[in-house]
């Protein structure tokens, strides 16, 4: 799960295509202090035109809503932000790529007060595969539900991805490691279930998906959207509702959806085995057709932009 970062190619910082090492911060950074940054996960995908990024527009433009959330101005638009994602793809090389661009509180003071420190940028891109290994896809990963709890509605803001609301996602992550599980499920602050500790989540029961709702602390995925239209252009009934914990033990399938995730299933949880123990067909017929689509082999829905298409524009400020 862990991504291997590299040692050379080139990082966009603050407007100007940088070598890797020279991408640096000072340790004063408000951003390394108080956690005031906000970031995305954006995949690239191989298809035969070449590479091509996922969901591009929707990523940016949620870069850009988390950071109005936490009242953290950005100068760079969305088209500068698109501009400078692609060039940087382009400028690596990779074919299959993770993308993660961070909007930061740099150098300025020491305290919590951001005001005076500088709001910064980056665009990091790095090669990578499958998130929880090649089999996952097919044989499910192994989950329980974590101690821990979303953060209620007026505590952090759970529509910003905001680097402070992911030590919660961390301390999941540690415990179920801890527990010998592959990742955890975390409840809201009302004990309904909410999502995984850096994915959506959805349950197949009597013939429905179910789906935790925005009012359950969930981060609203960009590929928890591109399921659901998938799943109800397929003509299946998608319902976003509370979902008690022990709806999750009675599911016929449940699987995580997000970028790193992709469509992963679920066959074990608290070691409760989820239907028959792997990858139901629902998960299977979304899977398929998600990466046909990601992959270039099945028409596209609008949502890849080629990397080798556009030129190269916005990259110094």
């Amino acid at each position: 799960m862990a991504m291997k970062l590299p040692t050379d190619g080139v990082i966009w910082f603050n407007g100007e295509l940088v070598p890797w090492q020279q991408a640096q911060v000072h340790v004063s950074a408000h951003a390394l202090h108080y956690g005031s940054a906000v970031f995305e996960g954006i995949r690239a995908y191989p298809t035969p035109k070449g590479p091509a990024v996922m969901q591009l527009a929707a990523h940016v433009r949620r870069l850009i809503e988390s950071s109005r959330i936490v009242n953290m101005p950005v100068k760079w638009g969305e088209a500068e932000f698109s501009d400078a994602i692609l060039a940087t793809v382009r400028e690596n090389g990779f074919e299959s790529s993770y993308i993660r661009p961070l909007v930061f509180r740099g150098y300025g003071q020491l305290g919590i007060d951001p005001s005076a420190c500088r709001v910064e940028a980056a665009i990091i891109v790095i090669e990578h595969g499958a998130h929880f290994g090649a089999d996952a896809v097919e044989k499910g990963i192994e989950v329980g539900v974590s101690s821990w709890r979303r953060v209620a509605p007026d505590t952090l803001p759970a529509m910003s991805k905001s680097s402070a609301n992911y030590l919660n996602s961390q301390l999941v992550m540690l415990e179920a490691k801890a527990n010998g599980f592959t990742d955890g499920i975390v409840l809201d602050h009302e004990g309904f279930v909410s999502e995984g500790s850096g994915a959506n989540l959805f349950a197949v029961v009597h013939g429905q998906i179910l789906t935790p709702g925005i009012g359950s602390s969930i981060l609203q995925g960009v590929t928890r959207r591109c399921v659901m239209d998938l799943a109800r252009d397929a003509g299946l009934e998608v319902l976003e509702t509370r979902m008690p914990r022990e709806m999750l033990y009675i599911a016929d399938e449940v699987f995580f959806s997000g970028t790193a995730a992709e469509i992963t299933p679920i066959r074990s949880i608290d070691r409760i085995t989820i239907g028959s123990g792997k990858r139901g067909p629902v998960a299977e017929a979304l899977q398929e057709e998600f990466f046909g689509i990601i992959n270039g082999t099945r028409p596209d829905r609008g949502w890849l932009t080629p990397v080798h298409a556009s030129q190269t524009a916005g990259v110094k400020s």
